[in-house]
């Protein structure tokens, strides 16, 4: 697939971010069944402009299952999904990606021994003279990815260097980039510092702070609170395929998120059976009332920031 340039590239500038007050995307008690088994079920959840939302949740709670129904791959079976007010039901991810929803994976559907700029146009190259004779039109496409990264302050020394090269940050970064030059306005980001240390996961942060800037609305998918409270404007925890919690960041300390993520209510109800194993010492261990968060509340309570 090639593009002459023109269309939704760089549709997502500073200036020109959604001015709307309701969520980009909203969600409505939807579930996801396999059959006779509930992967998800209930989530309310909604994605506003310049605010990080975050999914959080431990192995098998359903955030892989929140992801593809969001991005098209799969399709809810009970509740709502919502793009700007109107329902909707898409049947592929080409029908999320013009709705302006993109979703970055682990893999970043990268070629490791392709350029940096090859891997930045990958499936919607620029090309330049006539039919039936186009051809890529290469000097345009590193301008074009030179200048997207810089505005994201990536600044990358030499953009013919093989993108598998990039630290795992900063390939990251690429796809980011990538996405919001192609007229993203919902960024989806599946686990974006999972297998990264410490100052990789600093740049990832870093850039979805940067998006969010830009106008876009964020999901950040992870199962680590702490890079979550750094960025996160919106916390929403799952559990088995429910909603655990739903609460804005000025609602829910950094403690408190942890303990919802760690299990913690489950934990202290079973304080009274570790006190009856010998040389376990329980007295320091929390009540179960004291791991609640104060309020769950409705996405739809806060406003952006």
């Amino acid at each position: 697939m090639t593009s002459n340039g023109t269309g939704t590239h760089g549709a997502v500038l500073p200036d020109t971010a959604p001015d709307r007050n309701g969520p980009i995307v909203e969600l409505r008690g939807a579930g996801k069944s396999y059959g006779n088994i509930r992967a998800l079920h209930g989530v309310d959840l909604e994605v506003h402009p310049s605010q990080v939302t975050c999914v959080l949740g431990d192995n098998g709670a359903g955030k892989s299952t929140l992801i593809k129904i969001i991005s098209g791959l799969h399709q809810h079976t009970e509740g709502d999904v919502l793009v700007d007010g109107e329902p909707v039901r898409f049947t592929t991810p080409r029908e999320a990606l013009d709705k302006g929803i993109a979703t970055v994976y682990q893999d970043l559907a990268t070629v490791p021994l392709m350029p940096v700029w090859r891997n930045f146009f990958l499936g919607s190259e620029m090309t330049k003279g006539p039919w039936p004779i186009r051809r890529l039109d290469i000097a345009r496409m590193k301008e074009t990815a030179d200048q997207e990264l810089r505005n994201m302050g990536i600044v990358l020394d030499d953009l013919e260097q093989p993108i598998g090269t990039l630290s795992g940050g900063q390939r990251q970064c690429v796809a980011i980039a990538r996405a919001v030059y192609f007229g993203a306005r919902v960024l989806i980001l599946d686990e974006p510092t999972a297998a990264l240390g410490v100052k990789q996961s600093g740049v990832v942060l870093k850039y979805i702070a940067a998006a969010r800037d830009r106008g876009l609305g964020v999901i950040f998918i992870t199962h680590n609170p702490h890079h979550a409270y750094m960025v996160g404007d919106h916390f929403s925890v799952l559990r088995l395929g429910t909603l655990e919690l739903s609460a804005a960041r000025s609602e829910i300390t950094l403690e408190e998120l942890t303990n919802h993520m760690a299990g913690g209510a489950e934990l202290a109800a079973l304080k009274h059976e570790l006190a009856q194993v010998r040389g376990v010492d329980v007295e320091e261990l929390p009540e179960a009332e004291d791991l609640t968060a104060p309020v769950a509340t409705s996405p739809s309570s806060e406003g952006t920031s």
